[in-house]
Formats: structure tokens, C-alpha cells, sequence
């Protein structure tokens, strides 16, 4: 680049200012609504004026969902241990129910190895 002062960017016209909000319009009108977790944090998310905010919100600082109503805020998600599928199984079956499925089992196996 010969003869370039260093200062120049490449494409740009004297007087080119940032494309900004005179291009973009007007924003639409905005208002902040309150929202309270169980840790008593507060997040004041905007919204569109006239659009029906919705009853919960993700707190940004602890993930648990926030309400409107500071002194009675939604109760934080339950979570429950990992469970084997063994664990699920023994929820719906009995022993005796898992005993008798376990000799159906057994002699259906013991048939189809005398096939062949």
C-alpha cells in the first residue's frame, strides 16, 4: 500500500459515520418487570409495553425459576438421585411378580435351546 497515510480504512468515505439508530428508527417502548427466586434474587427483565410479561422467569444468577410476587416465589425444582433402570423395574414389580417373570423367562430359554 504505497502512498497510504495508515490511518485510512479501506471502503470508507470521508463523513461515514457508524451505522446507528437513525437508520434503525424509533425502539419500541419498553418497561421492566420484577421477578423474585427463592434465593430472594432479583432480575428485571424489559419487555415491549402492552405484551403480557409471562408468570415465571429463569433467575440469570442462580437458575431457579422467579416469580412477580417477591414474598411468594416459585419453590426451586426437586432433584431427585439418578436411578437404574433396576430401581425403576423394582418400583413396578414385586419379587414375586419379578420371580415369576424370571422362571417364564427361564424355561422359554431352556425350550428354544432343546430346538436346536
Amino acid at each position: 500500500m504505497a502512498g497510504s497515510s495508515g490511518s485510512s480504512i479501506r471502503g470508507s468515505r470521508v463523513g461515514a459515520g457508524p451505522m446507528g439508530e437513525d437508520e434503525r428508527g424509533e425502539p419500541a417502548p419498553r418497561v421492566a418487570i420484577s421477578f423474585w427466586c427463592a434465593n430472594q434474587h432479583e432480575s428485571q427483565p424489559t419487555f415491549a409495553v402492552g405484551v403480557e410479561p409471562p408468570e415465571e422467569w429463569d433467575c440469570p444468577r442462580c437458575g431457579y425459576p422467579a416469580g412477580r410476587d417477591k414474598d411468594n416465589p416459585p419453590a426451586p425444582p426437586k432433584n431427585e438421585p439418578y436411578k437404574s433402570h433396576l430401581a425403576y423395574v423394582k418400583e413396578r414389580r414385586t419379587n414375586r411378580d419379578g420371580g415369576s417373570l424370571l422362571r417364564e423367562a427361564l424355561k422359554k430359554h431352556r425350550e428354544d435351546k432343546d430346538e436346536f
